[in-house]
């Protein structure tokens, strides 16, 4: 499989167009599964990895240790992240200076790395100033323990207003954000996409299956048995709209007519949407994760891609004005 690449954003750095999420590893997956699936990744030309400080409480970035050690360490982009609670202390979580000089330190004992080679905010922080937590990441930057800054669950105001401010302080710039995006979840289309490709922000996105309802496992022919969209309450609650499950059904209707599985369909839509760097993979299985892959040298034809686009409605635009899309308006420069 020829793996392609591309910039992360305006950095010299290269990635892989699909990466590996570890967030399965020493929880879904045990040990010697994870090793599997980094295996797989990998022969597959994967050489973007993603962790966070909370996937398995930690265990996460414990197992990838053992799979990065050595040579293979220089050979790959390894991200991790900070925000969400780590411990039962009041500070064990934020993007505080306290918290994130910890968090870093704690995910580099773990990864048995000196440096995180994209190192996001987890989250956006409601309550920390963002100055401070700006001038803290470029700390981390200056002393060598994160190469490049980015967010991850951020709205694009929320960007833009700390890519402004690190701008204004002189700080290490944010250089990518990571978004949820997929063919049920297409908020992202409205601002953060064309804001990224304005700033020059890499795009990592993430849940391309959407919890696994883009497989067609759900699709209700034989009961799911196993699976977030079972099991995760949360999972249940995002995907809950009855439309989004019509939708899962004419995707696997369309890749039944390629030949393909619908997660590999549904990866290579996300995958071929402007402004998309790289498409998050996380799986519990290898099975699962070949599926994923196989996006790589799917090539969605333009009838194809529209017939995907078309199975979602297209959010409204950021000004709400939805006229400016027909030719009822006062026309454009």
């Amino acid at each position: 499989m020829t793996m392609p690449r591309a910039f992360l954003g305006r950095t010299g750095v290269r990635v892989s167009r699909l990466a590996l999420g570890a967030m399965s590893f020493g929880t879904d997956a045990d040990a010697t599964t994870s090793a599997n699936l980094y295996a797989c990744a990998r022969a597959a030309g994967v050489d973007f990895i993603d962790t966070a400080d909370v996937y398995g409480n930690g265990a996460s970035e414990t197992l990838l240790a053992g799979l990065i050690a050595g040579a293979e360490r220089d050979r790959i982009v390894l991200a991790s992240k900070a925000y969400f609670p780590t411990g039962g202390g009041p500070n064990d979580r934020g993007t505080s200076r306290y918290h994130l000089v910890r968090a870093v330190e704690a995910s580099l004992r773990r990864l048995k790395t000196d440096r995180l080679d994209l190192y996001y905010l987890h989250r956006f922080d409601d309550v920390t100033a963002l100055d401070e937590t700006l001038r803290a990441v470029d700390d981390l930057v200056r002393s060598g323990k994160v190469l490049y800054p980015a967010c991850s669950n951020f709205a694009a105001w929320q960007v833009a207003h700390a890519v402004g401010m690190a701008g204004a302080l002189r700080a290490a710039p944010l250089v990518a954000v990571q978004p949820m995006y997929n063919l049920l979840k297409r908020q992202a289309e409205v601002e953060l996409l064309p804001m990224a490709q304005a700033l020059g922000l890499g795009v990592v996105t993430y849940s391309p299956t959407a919890g696994g309802l883009l497989t067609g496992k759900y699709d209700g022919a034989t009961p799911a048995t196993s699976g977030r969209m079972t099991s995760n309450a949360m999972y249940q609650t995002r995907y809950a709209d009855p439309a989004y499950r019509a939708a899962a059904a004419g995707l696997g209707a369309i890749a039944g007519e390629y030949g393909v599985a619908p997660a590999t369909m549904a990866v290579a839509w996300t995958l071929a949407q402007p402004g998309v760097t790289s498409v998050l993979l996380g799986a519990r299985t290898v099975a699962q994760l070949e599926q994923t892959l196989a996006a790589a040298t799917l090539t969605l034809e333009p009838d194809a891609l529209a017939r995907l686009t078309a199975l979602t409605p297209t959010p409204p635009p950021a000004t709400d004005r939805s006229e400016e899309r027909s030719a009822n308006n006062y026309g454009s420069r």
